[in-house]
């Protein structure tokens, strides 16, 4: 019987940012990005959500390595179409967060962005996709822009695209489950929460023994079952009232039904989540949520 570990954002706010557990986040990270990552520290960041109604939606956790590359990661579990925009939000805020003043461009923080998401985001068959900034000749196609020997030897980077932030996104619920390399060993684990005995991806070994679950104290086994079904309701309630929303949709209309839908939504949400968020996800109004209540 596999052992029942902890969720990988349970483990990002409570265990893996203490110092002994760094292991496992530089073992993901280094499969991830197929470079050796040697974390010197994490960071606060402002996402670690702690309300009661927010902190199962949504967790980051922010890592200097030792080049003083910044690394952000964050789980998302509810689906948001802006999402992309918050990815860029996220790493340009770290980057004008991070430059001295009167220091230079060159100064500027080289930011990485691992997004690891429970939610279709945009179309495409894939569960794993890297972007990153590449500068393309217009009238010559087969032109790339470099960086000069000189900017090489200056900031000690040999591809334009090193400069600038690199992203990760892993759309956990598009893996089929067949771990065909390391980092697929990781991707299992963040969506089954589970490690396999034959699993030999750099990090997992030490995520099995430290994020055993009946490894915490009794009163964390407990608050971390209550987020866990906390999720599972939310998730729930999301999916409950979209269907009634579409058959009330076709009774009355298709728009007149959306509109519903969001409403039906908006009301079994205001229990477990705050009245800003339910407008973020619903679309309606403050004003009209209000009215709900």
């Amino acid at each position: 019987m596999a052992r029942q570990l902890v969720s990988f954002d349970w483990a990002m706010k409570r265990i893996l940012r203490e110092k002994a557990n760094f292991n496992i986040l530089e073992g993901f990270l280094s499969e991830l990005l197929k470079i050796d990552i040697k974390i010197e520290e994490i960071l606060e960041s402002e996402a670690n959500q702690e309300d009661e109604r927010n902190k199962f939606n949504r967790v980051d956790i922010l890592a200097k390595n030792e080049s003083s590359e910044l690394i952000l990661i964050e789980v998302q579990h509810s689906s948001e179409i802006d999402y992309f925009h918050r990815m860029l939000y996220g790493t340009s805020k770290l980057i004008s967060e991070h430059i001295s003043k009167g220091k230079g461009y060159k100064q500027v923080k080289k930011v990485y962005s691992v997004n690891i998401i429970y939610f279709d985001l945009g179309q495409g068959f894939d569960y794993l996709y890297y972007g990153k900034v590449d500068f393309k000749g217009l009238n010559r196609v087969d032109d790339s822009l470099k960086l000069s020997q000189n900017q090489i030897d200056e900031f000690k980077k040999r591809e334009v695209y090193e400069i600038f932030p690199e992203y990760y996104i892993i759309k956990v619920n598009k893996f089929n489950d067949i771990a065909k390399n390391s980092i697929d060993e990781w991707i299992y684990f963040l969506k089954n929460e589970e490690i396999e005995d034959n699993f030999k991806a750099r990090g997992l070994i030490e995520a099995k023994e430290k994020l055993d679950i009946m490894k915490l104290p009794k009163k964390e086994q407990l608050k971390y079952k209550k987020e866990a079904e906390n999720r599972m309701l939310e998730l729930s309630l999301l999916d409950t009232a979209k269907i009634e929303g579409i058959k009330e949709g076709e009774k009355v209309g298709l728009k007149k039904g959306e509109k519903q839908a969001k409403i039906e939504i908006a009301k079994n949400l205001l229990d477990i989540l705050d009245i800003e968020t339910i407008s973020k996800k619903t679309g309606l109004s403050i004003e009209e949520i209000e009215k709900l209540k």
